[in-house]
């Protein structure tokens, strides 16, 4: 019986990202897509709540024998959707993306490609997101699809410990520059952001946000290490937030 491949990402349906991870893994699964119908990027884990879901089928990926389903919510949504009532049951595994643009170090938290497989890693099914450095509509996945290819196919030979979650980086380099995966732990690194102040037509001040990333972290394990160094960066990432040192220091103390 063929494992069932849940596919979801966080640019929408058509974002070529999406059918770069569907060419990947189709011939090792039944896939099943289900994504969000435009771009959700930066959504992070929210959810829908006081608006109706619109949860749509489509032939977007028809010429690949693919099903996918496209929804008005977010990439969290999704995969909630897809659980409860299109398979109405567990994935054997899910995968999340290829998003256009780094989720290395901090951007985890923002992510709605990572959020989307930490809900389905929620559910207890494993789970991957996979982001390729480069924010071009039109980027080279070559690499990603490797690396894609690759890390699906250790998923489905490896009975996978519970809430199973990988986040998986790919640098924008050429095959030839490519030096392999690496397992990795998130960067002491975050984005520093400015405020641009300007009005619009009407006089109305408004903020445009910018903004530079700041790697405080030298060590040499880290993600943005991996990928500066032509690397994909493979980091295990856990659901329970808990800080288990602070949580002892604060037993002593509180």
């Amino acid at each position: 019986m063929k494992p069932i491949i849940l596919i979801t990402n966080d640019d929408g349906i058509t974002a070529p990202g999406i059918r770069s991870l569907i060419e990947a893994v189709h011939d090792l699964g039944e896939v099943i897509v289900v994504a969000p119908d435009s771009p959700q990027s930066g959504m992070g884990h929210a959810i829908t709540i006081g608006k109706p879901l619109r949860l749509d089928e489509v032939d977007v990926f028809n010429d690949l024998g693919i099903k996918a389903w496209q929804s008005s919510g977010t990439p969290v949504d999704c995969v909630k959707l897809a659980h409860d009532v299109i398979l109405h049951r567990k994935p054997n595994i899910c995968l999340s993306g290829v998003n256009h643009g780094s989720n290395a170090a901090i951007n985890v938290i923002y992510s709605g490609t990572m959020s989307a497989a930490m809900e389905a890693a929620v559910e207890g099914i494993p789970s991957a997101g996979f982001s390729l450095l480069d924010f071009n509509f039109d980027a080279d996945f070559s690499v990603a699809k490797e690396v894609v290819r690759e890390v699906t196919q250790k998923m489905l030979a490896e009975r996978m410990p519970e809430h199973f979650l990988l986040n998986v980086n790919i640098p924008k380099v050429t095959k030839e520059d490519f030096k392999g995966t690496k397992i990795c732990r998130q960067a002491d690194a975050h984005w520093s952001e400015n405020f641009i102040k300007r009005k619009d037509p009407r006089g109305r001040d408004y903020f445009w946000m910018t903004g530079k990333f700041v790697n405080r972290d030298r060590g040499m394990d880290t993600d943005v290490e991996a990928l500066d160094n032509g690397y994909a960066s493979i980091v295990p990432v856990r659901i329970d937030f808990t800080d288990e040192k602070l949580k002892s220091w604060l037993e002593k103390k509180f």
